[in-house]
């Protein structure tokens, strides 16, 4: 009976060994394959456990291809997501070529003040064609067409005379011979001045002066619409007490005094040379064009 009790307590000791052994061995498997770590502790009691690395709790974590691997959507359930890191843009490589505006060339550049016309000169004689009034109302479209001869236009006297509205009394104003010559010449330069009194006053004086350095310098002629009487340089006396037009065609010593193109006078005596301030004298009452 011995015998048979210890072949029976063998016997089932070696079955309690082969099942045990075979517990751990699929305990031993089961670890390998979801990554359970085992703490021997020297008894037969089941194996503790410290870590366990599932991938997906809803899915078995043995022979799991994927398990290793991060679950749809970039996060692992068992760890707080990574913060995403967008990858960095390329920075923009440095211009070389400097703003217009930092240019030294533009800080450093002075600022240039407007440059001042040059000083007319000191005399200037224009070059006109005279042609003597045919009657003796045609002072006016005489003057006025010598003053266009200077601009190369040669229109007839009577041309004139239509567009200036001349009658046998003569040519109404020094209005009328301004409006003429822009009309023909093409341009607005020429304005009427008038010296309304009996005699210049000294501005009225300066201010013909200037008017006639102006015009002269930049080509025009000036028409004249006198009165009176006047000396000119020479000595001669001229005198229209009812009104007459000449021609200023050129200057001298800075305007000075002016020569004078007189329609009334045929030949090599209808020019002459007066003082400013007699013209201007000779004008009061009416006007000129410049």
């Amino acid at each position: 009976m011995k015998h048979a009790i210890n072949g029976r307590f063998r016997t089932a000791m070696s079955g309690r060994r082969n099942r045990l052994a075979l517990a751990s061995a699929a305990v031993l498997a089961a670890a390998a394959s979801t990554g359970v770590v085992l703490t021997s502790t020297g008894s037969t009691e089941s194996p503790q456990t410290s870590t366990v690395a599932v991938a997906d709790h809803g899915s078995p974590a043995a022979g799991q291809a994927g398990a290793a691997t991060a679950a749809p959507g970039g996060t692992s359930p068992d760890s707080t997501a990574p913060a995403t890191t967008k990858p960095a843009t390329p920075s923009q490589p440095a211009t070389t070529e400097p703003a217009p505006a930092a240019s030294k060339a533009t800080r450093a550049a002075p600022v240039s003040s407007p440059s001042k016309p040059p000083a007319p000169p000191e005399s200037k004689l224009l070059d006109y064609r005279f042609q003597a009034q045919i009657n003796g109302w045609y002072c006016g479209p005489a003057a006025t067409r010598i003053a266009l001869t200077v601009r190369d236009k040669q229109p007839s006297q009577d041309a004139v005379a239509a567009d200036l509205g001349t009658t046998m009394s003569g040519t109404n104003s020094a209005h009328d011979t301004t409006r003429v010559l822009n009309k023909i010449i093409g341009t607005d330069v020429y304005r009427t001045t008038a010296i309304p009194g009996g005699a210049a006053t000294p501005a009225q004086m300066d201010q013909l002066q200037a008017d006639v350095v102006r015009a002269v310098t930049s080509g025009h002629a000036v028409v004249v619409n006198i009165a009176g009487s006047a000396t000119d340089l020479a000595g001669g006396w001229h005198s229209y007490p009812g009104g007459h037009y000449v021609t200023v065609v050129g200057y001298r010593d800075d305007g000075r005094t002016v020569k004078i193109a007189d329609p009334a006078i045929p030949g090599a005596d209808s020019h002459y040379w007066m003082t400013t301030i007699d013209l201007a004298n000779w004008v009061a009452t009416r006007g000129y064009s410049s």
